[in-house]
């Protein structure tokens, strides 16, 4: 159903990202923020998703200012991999790879409002996302690792956010989870009986049933927020 296409961020940094188009005319637009496994099969068929429900998603690789053509699994070496590269991204001078994102949500806009999901380090760059880009109308983070750090806790959202977490998440502590609902009480934010990662159905923790409900709470977060 998708493309990579390539998109030129505000320094002139190309990179390339997955687009994924509906049959007919957007409902609206949708960023898609990868895992720290690159805009692998799973992230493909993700945006391939939302493309089905009437949204142009586009999904950019988020890694290519430090590594171009990652496209990895769930295996412990891939988890090994795309952590190391996960904090060669973080390392690069701001704005660095918000910029990129910043350019995936300029070429979504043809289709109207444009709402951002992500998924693990995906959901962190969606929350900085929502606090800190411009031309977004929703977010919705899943167990953004990290989002519940006093440093990014102490960021504002500009937008509507719609936030994922797993009760069993051994990376994302509720105690964390709680701190982050106190602070943001404009923030919806849902806990499942699920472990890190319980979206991936590529992943040993999916978990279907929490998956299936987290979907469709993002639906209808974006149907509302989206038009």
């Amino acid at each position: 159903m998708g493309t990579f296409i390539d998109l030129q961020a505000a320094d002139g940094f190309d990179f390339p990202a997955y687009v994924a188009s509906p049959a007919g005319k957007p409902r609206a637009g949708i960023v898609v923020l990868q895992e720290i496994f690159g805009v692998n099969s799973h992230i493909r068929s993700v945006a391939d998703g939302y493309a089905a429900q009437g949204y142009l998603a586009v999904a950019p690789a988020t890694f290519h200012r430090v590594k171009p053509g990652v496209d990895i699994g769930y295996a412990p070496q891939d988890m090994t991999a795309g952590s190391a590269l996960k904090a060669a991204v973080e390392a690069l001078p701001a704005p660095g790879v918000m910029q990129d994102i910043q350019a995936a949500i300029s070429h979504a806009r043809q289709a109207g409002k444009v709402g951002i999901v992500g998924y693990c380090w995906g959901g962190l760059l969606t929350w900085r996302s929502a606090c800190m880009l411009q031309g977004l109308s929703a977010a919705v983070p899943y167990y953004g690792g990290g989002m519940t750090t006093p440093a990014e806790i102490a960021r504002k959202p500009k937008v509507p956010v719609l936030a994922h977490f797993g009760e069993k998440d051994h990376w994302i502590s509720l105690a964390s989870v709680e701190a982050f609902k106190k602070a943001h009480p404009e923030v919806e934010v849902q806990i499942y009986q699920a472990d890190h990662g319980f979206n991936c159905d590529q992943r040993a923790s999916f978990d279907a049933a929490a998956a299936k409900l987290a979907r469709e709470r993002t639906l209808a977060f974006f149907g509302k927020h989206l038009g």
